[in-house]
């Protein structure tokens, strides 16, 4: 029975790696967190983003690549979440302040409908959003504790520089926002 129960705890352990990062030590473990819950990087700890793609819910596809050089904030959210309605203005207001920065905003939507997702969009934001019903995407980010909503903000290089698992607000997104659009090199 103790080489079971041993077993068993290995095959715990090797999954549990895996859903911290392949192995590896979770990438908010080399940063700080704030009092309010907002995870910061500085920019010689920062993770690079691995190659992330998705099919966005209007049709096509987006890879995460394709904005480098922009400072990109990511966020997680489900039409059947209520947070996710609250910050939706935020969110948005942050987006439409800050794109003339060079940023730009994806919605990463999970465990939706494709129809509830679309409804979820019309009129509250005007950036695209990837359709993530498995939630393949979010770990691709390495968000392996992700709750809905969260929201991660890419630098320029396209590494993860800031990070929050709950709702935002644009007094609080907006600053952080312009600060990592407004480095110069990382």
């Amino acid at each position: 029975m103790p080489r079971r129960l041993a077993a068993v705890s290995a095959l715990f352990a090797v999954a549990a790696g895996v859903l911290a990062g392949c192995g590896g030590e979770s990438w908010e473990k080399q940063c700080t967190t704030n009092a309010e819950g907002v995870i910061e990087c500085t920019p010689d700890r920062r993770p690079e983003a691995r190659e992330v793609t998705g099919e966005l819910l209007a049709g096509g596809t987006y890879d995460v690549s394709q904005d480098r050089g922009k400072v990109v904030v990511v966020n997680f959210w489900g039409s059947w979440c209520n947070p996710c309605r609250a910050e939706a203005d935020d969110l948005e207001q942050t987006y439409q302040a800050t794109r003339a920065k060079n940023v730009t905003f994806i919605g990463v939507n999970s465990r939706d409908d494709r129809d509830s997702a679309k409804a979820f969009e019309r009129g509250r934001v005007t950036y695209p959003s990837i359709f993530d019903d498995d939630g393949s995407v979010a770990l691709k980010f390495d968000v392996t504790q992700v709750g809905t909503p969260a929201t991660l903000i890419l630098d320029r290089q396209g590494r993860i520089a800031a990070g929050m698992r709950r709702a935002t607000t644009v007094g609080e997104l907006q600053p952080l926002v312009e600060r990592i659009a407004a480095e110069r090199n990382g």
